[in-house]
């Protein structure tokens, strides 16, 4: 079984809004490392939907960018991408699978099916699978910023407080922190 990783850039008041923080060839060579190591990419539909109208494009040249996040988009473009939804059926982009059946046994399914493990990259569907349990390990990019705004991480809050186990922080160049926590058991 893998295990189920949720990673995402978060400013030091907790927003969690794509566009406050720092998106250079550091930052998006982290997430390209963890995406190689990862077996599946996991989102809930507003980031398909975010991540489908934008990378693809890239991936493809239609649109410029600089080396690392080219990289970035083709890596994403040939890795599975699973989505959540309730609401939409019909996920076009390739390698896209949707995940139909009950929300603990699908995700369940999946870590059981991807030893590599899987690359959750949605907050509010991180609310919900900690809920269920399901998430095992956190890789945040903590931002030197305050957004001073929302969306926040954790805004629909859990049911209890998680307790979770420093296993590394790393500074990166532009003063991001790469942080990385496993849950308490």
């Amino acid at each position: 079984m893998g295990l189920l990783t949720f990673s995402i850039n978060v400013t030091l008041d907790g927003c969690v809004d794509h566009q406050v923080g720092i998106a250079d060839d550091e930052t998006h060579a982290f997430f390209t490392r963890l995406m190689d190591d990862g077996g599946a990419m996991l989102w809930g539909r507003v980031t398909y939907e975010m991540m489908e109208s934008y990378w693809p494009a890239v991936a493809r040249g239609d649109v410029e960018a600089p080396p690392a996040i080219r990289e970035w988009a083709v890596k994403l473009e040939a890795k599975p991408k699973y989505v959540v939804s309730s609401t939409r059926k019909d996920f076009p982009w390739t390698n896209s699978h949707h995940i139909a059946e009950d929300l603990r046994t699908g995700v369940q399914t999946l870590k059981d099916a991807t030893p590599a493990g899987v690359l959750l990259g949605s907050g509010k569907l991180a609310i919900e699978l900690d809920r269920l349990d399901l998430i095992d390990e956190y890789k945040l990019l903590v931002h030197p910023r305050i957004a001073g705004h929302g969306p926040t991480l954790y805004q629909g809050g859990l049911p209890s407080t998680r307790r979770l186990e420093l296993v590394s922080a790393k500074p990166l160049r532009n003063g991001v922190v790469a942080m990385h926590y496993r849950r308490g058991r």
